[in-house]
């Protein structure tokens, strides 16, 4: 299916990295143990912070990391990322 919403301006680099740094941390994707053992290479990781920047669900993103819970949470169904964030977990359950 088609998104019907307009393309819009790639969002600010630095906003995003710290934005994927935060769903990570919200749905317990390890970022950095990822990279330490070869689930996310550097390139994987760019990918991942310019899709978000491209990302057409930014003001839902914004929303929903703004009301923090002390829990994990599933990644939203909105986020550009989420079957990466999926893969990653996956991964290093192995």
């Amino acid at each position: 299916m088609l998104d019907p919403r307009p393309n819009r301006p790639l969002g600010a680099t630095k906003l995003h990295y710290w934005r994927v740094q935060r769903m990570a941390r919200a749905n317990g994707t390890d970022l950095v143990g990822a990279a330490a053992h070869g689930a996310l290479s550097q390139e994987d990781w760019a990918a991942m912070v310019h899709r978000c920047r491209a990302c057409k669900w930014t003001d839902g993103c914004r929303r929903w990391l703004s009301h923090p819970v002390t829990g994990l949470r599933d990644t939203p169904e909105g986020c550009a990322n989420r079957r990466h964030f999926a893969a990653l977990q996956d991964d290093m359950k192995d």
